[in-house]
């Protein structure tokens, strides 16, 4: 079927160059005009995301053509743009980084959405220079529409009226210019931002950030590109139909753990699961429920109160043991190991369904897409099922005494074996997007389902 809505990409020459900044107030300034807005985040950050929801009103989705194959992201798209005015996507890193090949890069992404890209260039000490980039990005792939360009980051009128003559020379567009603003800026965390769930101050930030954008952005000619994008196809929808609910799986949701994609949940909904939320932060006892999801997030900076919820973590203990299918990535898994050493090196008693300690380093110990095979049979599937993952922590897992492992995993040709699987439950430093991989989630909700029976 065919669909249209307008859209577009704001991608930049390399990370760092404000993007993140400007994608948040244009979907804050989009709003305040009263336009409905879905925005979208390249690639499977988690953060990022985050602020777009406090600035659009609406769940902002990832776009992963790794986690989910290429021949659905239109269709993921189309769908979580149902409702929506425009469709505002940020990319990753520069326009054309992605994984090897270029896999899930925003370049990939633009072309497979058919969106029209404007690029963000740090010009901050750079005169003509900025000019040959722009062109450069612009001549690499022809079939990427470079649309215009945003200039970030000026230093004064000056400035901005030599660069942006020189543009006109080449033909490009300038549909922005920002100056450099360091008050326009999120606190960081050893994984990037700080996540909107623990940031909640920063609405103001965020209003500023809108403000600053309608000001010095041509939001007029924007939206003008943004319209003139045709029809995409996309794989005709699943009729709508009632899913008969199977079981009811808690979801572990609050400022340690709030890795989640809401695409990805909603699978499980569709499998027929009732999502519950709980927190093992502040929640004495789990709710009732068949199954347990623990995501990514931070425990390590929540470490001694999450030790000191002790009925919590017994309670989950106590849930593993009676069989209760549980399944944890990254910061989950982090939760079901014996203990946790943060930065400083202090440990803390975490729930101790697996075996083993996670001692958090100052140095990135992965970060990347990877290629999981199942070494036996789990929650998610059968031993040899191959799942499409990502990875990205800084802590190691001490697993000499933690078997039989769950995964065997491939990343540039390097196989090692990880994560850790008792009984039903299964927890690894993997991040999976269940649209990817339907079959892992059907199979979760069915052992769920056949231990609430």
């Amino acid at each position: 079927m065919r669909y249209t809505i307008p859209r577009l990409v704001i991608a930049a020459t390399q990370s760092g160059s404000g993007k993140t900044t400007i994608v948040t107030g244009l979907l804050s300034a989009l709003r305040e005009q009263g336009l409905v807005v879905q925005s979208f985040k390249v690639g499977p950050d988690y953060i990022d995301p985050g602020y777009h929801t406090m600035a659009s009103g609406r769940p902002a989705h990832n776009l992963d053509s790794w986690l989910v194959p290429r021949e659905n992201l239109s269709g993921l798209f189309a769908a979580e743009s149902e409702g929506a005015d425009i469709a505002v996507i940020e990319g990753v890193m520069g326009l054309y980084d992605g994984g090897r090949e270029g896999i899930s890069s925003t370049a990939e992404i633009a072309k497979i959405l058919q969106a029209p890209v404007v690029l963000v260039l740090d010009v901050k000490s750079m005169g003509a220079s900025a000019v040959a980039i722009a062109k450069g990005f612009r001549d690499y792939d022809p079939e990427v529409n470079l649309a215009g360009v945003i200039l970030n980051r000026l230093g004064s009128e000056t400035h901005e009226a030599m660069i942006r003559q020189a543009m006109k020379e080449i033909d490009m567009p300038v549909l922005g210019a920002l100056r450099r603003d360091d008050s326009l800026h999120m606190p960081e965390r050893h994984l990037g931002l700080l996540p909107a769930a623990e940031n909640e101050r920063e609405q103001q930030t965020i209003d500023s950030m809108g403000a600053a954008v309608a000001k010095s952005l041509d939001i007029e000619a924007i939206l003008h590109i943004a319209c003139l994008t045709d029809d995409i196809e996309v794989p005709e929808p699943l009729a709508a139909e009632h899913v008969q609910k199977k079981c009811r799986i808690g979801i572990a949701k609050d400022e340690a753990f709030s890795f989640y994609y809401p695409a990805s949940l909603k699978v499980l909904e569709m499998m027929g699961a009732e999502l519950v939320p709980f927190s093992p932060l502040s929640d004495t006892s789990l709710p009732e429920v068949d199954g347990l999801l623990i995501g990514g997030g931070f425990p390590e900076m929540f470490a001694e109160k999450l030790q000191a919820n002790e009925t919590m973590r017994a309670a989950i203990k106590e849930a593993a043991a009676k069989g209760m299918p549980i399944y944890a990535e990254c910061g989950g898994y982090m939760y079901l190991l014996e203990s946790l050493k943060d930065f400083e090196g202090r440990e803390f008693a975490m729930c101790g369904v697996l075996q083993g300690t996670a001692d958090m380093t100052e140095k990135l110990q992965m970060v990347g897409y990877v290629e999981a095979e199942m070494l036996q049979d789990t929650v998610l599937g059968a031993k040899g099922t191959t799942l499409h993952g990502h990875e990205f922590h800084f802590s190691v897992d001490d697993v000499q005494e933690l078997r039989p492992f769950a995964f065997r995993r491939t990343r540039n040709g390097q196989v090692y074996e990880a994560g850790g699987m008792k009984g039903n439950v299964l927890g690894s430093y993997l991040h999976l997007h269940f649209a990817g991989c339907p079959e892992a989630a059907r199979h979760f909700v069915e052992a769920a389902s056949s231990w609430a029976k």
